[in-house]
């Protein structure tokens, strides 16, 4: 699987983030989160402007080599021409919601903040839009480039072990 320009999509708390720095230091590329670019604050409340966000994503993604991850699918439909890879995390719902917790356990419970990204995040496989589950399955689907679907953590974990063990 050629890696040079990797691209990571899944639901919130599937691991994308985990996998996309393992990988870009494995492979001793530059990381892009998409949060990063949609998000103006660091509190997730106040996106970029759309055309804005989508400058800044190819600029990154004009790069050589590249690993980016990131929900948006209106993003990451922006850059698969430049993918050689794809990288699917189709975790379930509630894992994600697990995972989000226990990444984000010094959070006040009551935060409205965290309580709209469980939310979010237990809602993937229902959710309208690029960012759900169906519309990432249209982009794997339409992608004909090396790719792969992992469904679980312990898929996610093997899959960084084969490529940390042949690289």
């Amino acid at each position: 699987m050629n890696l040079t320009r990797t691209l990571i999509i899944g639901n919130s708390g599937s691991g994308k983030s985990w996998l996309a720095q393992r990988l870009a230091e494995q492979l001793r590329e530059p990381w892009t989160d998409l949060d990063r670019i949609h998000w103006l604050s660091d509190e997730h409340s106040i996106p970029r402007p759309r055309a804005e966000a989508l400058t800044i994503a190819r600029i990154a993604a004009k790069q050589e080599r590249w690993v980016i991850e990131g929900v948006y699918g209106w993003i990451v439909s922006e850059l698969l021409s430049r993918a050689t890879a794809l990288i699917w995390l189709s975790v379930g719902d509630e894992d994600c919601v697990t995972n989000i917790r226990q990444r984000e356990a010094g959070r006040d419970e009551q935060d409205l903040l965290l309580i709209a990204l469980l939310e979010w995040a237990g809602s993937y496989r229902q959710r309208q839009g690029s960012s759900g589950f169906t519309a990432h399955q249209r982009l794997f689907e339409g992608f004909t480039g090396a790719k792969i679907q992992l469904m679980d953590r312990a898929e996610i974990t093997d899959f960084f072990g084969v490529i940390r063990n042949t690289g």
